[in-house]
């Protein structure tokens, strides 16, 4: 079982010793993943470490070992004169006997002259090819590495020679013992730095867990703050507490509450104002329908009916308007992706479809364009904008009356205008007319007074606002809304293939 697993399994609730599902065999827990990602590297370094140890730990053995070798060398060239280029040894029998006083190592020795006669020492000990050539100088004590008879042995070796004697004639001293004492001293030198690890790298590890525990305890507390919390409780986490990291994703669950808390609002507003819309024209369709029971004569009875009829569709369109409104508040409709459209053809399709209407109304409809108005939008909820702002320019303008669309177009900016020479409205009324509900002329029209509300919410979505002003020509009123101009982004310029018009405006070296 892995040592996080073990970790986990002591952090976590006691509910842990359940059973896991297949869900939970496949997660991870975040404290499981930072230590494992923490004691990954250590178990992966520690031989490294150890590997490194003994590569020093061994030179370190070798050092004192090599001088004392060095220091052998050095006493054995010292009893060596060289006569006319000849070798005079002088080695009593007590310091051979000296050299070889070693109990653990074996020692062994040689002196070789320039012919390869034995002077003194061991003469079973090879006699090593050295390289004479410049790198090599004569009284420099030297170290190497060799075997004799199945042992390792280290070796430190010198040359003798007079200022006139050729390489050829050099002689060689040369002391080896075996590395057992050396072996001894790197596994202790091993041993007291890799012992005390064993306790070292358990304690780290605790001392890790505990870190983790701690550290991690923010997101505990997060945790439990958001499960304390009531299921109709929208309200902000607090971010006193909260650690620098945490922050962003305690913003951005702010974001979505906010967002949930905004929908959840709209949702409400919409069940409230339809349970108070839908209750006048239900009764009053209840009322005819009671009526037209206990009518007997026919004509009576059909002029019921024909209210029934005229309810219905009034209730019909009061239900469409509800819906449009839930829909644009709570972002249903802006979810859809914005995209290039010329805002004219648009217009224009839409008062097309209103002419029918105006001609029973004996009212002159008209549509007037500067040309191609690109904008960047949602097709469906601009003509629920354009519907209801001609809706709104025809229930409020009498009989042979006008209304004119227009769509005006700059560079920056493309305007729709709605003139109209009905009742109009006052400066004061120009910003009511776009709260719900809210009709400037109860008694003489019929609505619902949600037309303009849609409209603004339909801007708002669009980076814009209505406005509902009295008309500066005379009588009615005028509805605006502006839009950005949309633009087709440029082409990435292409890389040029003729240098001729760069040499002519560049000008000539030299001046």
């Amino acid at each position: 079982m892995p040592l996080s697993a073990v970790l986990d399994t002591a952090l976590s609730d006691p509910r842990a010793n359940n059973p896991p599902s297949p869900v939970s065999e496949i997660e991870r827990s975040l404290f499981g993943e930072i230590l494992d990602w923490m004691l990954a590297p250590l178990l992966f370094v520690w031989p490294l470490s150890i590997a490194f140890t003994h590569y020093f730990a061994n030179n370190v053995a070798n050092y004192p070992y090599d001088q004392a070798l060095r220091e052998h060398v050095a006493a054995i060239a010292r009893q060596v004169k060289l006569v006319n280029g000849k070798p005079i040894l002088s080695l009593p029998a007590s310091a051979r006997a000296l050299l070889r006083a070693d109990e653990t190592d074996s020692v062994y020795f040689h002196v070789v002259g320039a012919d390869g006669k034995l002077l003194a020492g061991d003469r079973d000990l090879p006699v090593f090819q050295l390289p004479r050539d410049d790198s090599v100088v004569p009284g420099e004590i030297y170290m190497r590495d060799g075997d004799f008879k199945g042992q390792e042995l280290r070796l430190a070796y010198t040359y003798l020679a007079e200022p006139q004697m050729t390489p050829a004639q050099w002689i060689i001293v040369e002391v080896g013992e075996t590395t057992d004492k050396r072996s001894q001293l790197a596994n202790k030198i091993v041993a007291s730095v890799i012992l005390p690890q064993f306790i070292i790298i358990p304690l780290a590890v605790m001392l890790v867990w505990f870190g983790l525990s701690r550290g991690l305890r923010p997101l505990t507390r997060l945790r439990k703050t958001i499960e304390a919390r009531e299921p109709d409780d929208l309200s902000p986490i607090a971010t006193r507490r909260v650690p620098e990291e945490l922050e962003p994703l305690v913003e951005a669950f702010n974001e979505m509450l906010e967002r949930v808390k905004r929908g959840v609002a709209a949702q409400q507003r919409f069940v409230a104002d339809a349970a108070h819309q839908m209750r006048t024209p239900l009764t009053g369709l209840k009322t005819q329908a009671q009526f037209a029971i206990r009518e007997t004569d026919p004509e009576a009875l059909r002029h019921a009916l024909r209210q029934i009829a005229t309810g219905v569709d009034r209730a019909g369109r009061l239900i469409n308007q509800l819906l449009t409104l839930a829909r644009t508040e709570s972002g249903e409709a802006a979810q859809q992706k914005h995209e290039p459209l010329d805002l004219a053809t648009l217009i224009r399709d839409v008062v097309a479809d209103w002419v029918t209407v105006a001609i029973e109304k004996d009212i002159d409809l008209g549509f007037e364009s500067d040309g191609a108005a690109m904008v960047l939008g949602n097709p469906f909820l601009l003509r629920e904008l354009a519907k209801n702002l001609l809706d709104n320019a025809l229930r409020y303008t009498l009989a042979g009356g006008h209304v004119t669309c227009r769509v005006l177009v700059n560079h920056a900016t493309v305007l729709l205008e709605v003139e109209d020479n009905g009742v109009g409205i006052s400066e004061e009324q120009s910003e009511l007319v776009f709260e719900r509900f809210y009709r400037a002329d109860d008694a003489s029209t019929e609505g619902s007074g949600l037309g303009l509300a849609i409209v603004q919410e339909i801007a708002m979505q669009h980076n814009s606002r209505a406005s509902l002003r009295p008309n500066p020509r005379g009588r009615g009123a005028v509805a605006r809304v502006a839009f950005a101009t949309w633009h087709p982004p440029l082409p990435p310029m292409p890389p040029p293939d003729d240098f001729s018009e760069l040499y002519r405006q560049s000008p000539p070296i030299g001046t």
